[in-house]
């Protein structure tokens, strides 16, 4: 660029090529001073929107992220649930005697064996709902999956366990009561 400003002053004898030295270094130190001094340049609208939007896209990535964590924390839970009920529940449990239960209000029924009967009686076994069917599981599997999600559990009774304001304590309950 052979035409700038300071050429055309030089030509013109206005200013000298010192003169013109002096007049850019100024103007440099001006702008260092200022860019040190820190004093901000007026936000833009644009850049403020900008900033805007990013932020609202960090927040709602983050929402998103939480949201499949807790989701793949569910299929896990599930997981390790199906997997306790599946190793350990009690094979071979069918029989002649009907066991009632309920289930969210509703009365179901298992037939289980005497010897299973007896087991569920006294507390050693528990119902574990898996899916659309049951099974009896031992009583601290069931407390492994009771802290897990309580709902799977339907049945772990205590006969061991009384409350001691209870009114009916002196009554036994016979065992071969069925309802």
């Amino acid at each position: 660029m052979g035409n700038s400003l300071f050429e055309q002053l030089k030509k013109s004898g206005l200013v000298n090529k010192t003169k013109a030295q002096k007049l850019k270094h100024s103007q440099y130190k001006n702008k260092k001073q200022h860019a040190k001094k820190g004093s901000p340049e007026q936000p833009d609208e644009a850049k403020l929107l900008a900033q805007k939007a990013h932020a609202e896209k960090v927040e709602r990535d983050r929402q998103i992220n939480q949201q499949k964590n807790e989701e793949f924390e569910r299929k896990a839970i599930a997981a390790q649930i199906k997997q306790l009920i599946e190793t350990n529940r009690v094979k071979d449990c069918t029989g002649d005697i009907v066991y009632n239960f309920t289930d969210a209000n509703v009365v179901k029924r298992i037939y289980v064996s005497d010897q299973v009967y007896k087991y569920i009686m006294c507390g050693r076994l528990a119902i574990a709902k898996l899916g659309n069917s049951y099974e009896l599981i031992p009583v601290p599997v069931a407390e492994k999956i009771k802290q897990r999600d309580s709902q799977c559990i339907i049945s772990c009774e205590h006969s061991a366990e009384q409350d001691e304001d209870d009114a009916y304590a002196d009554y036994v309950i016979p065992d071969d009561l069925m309802w």
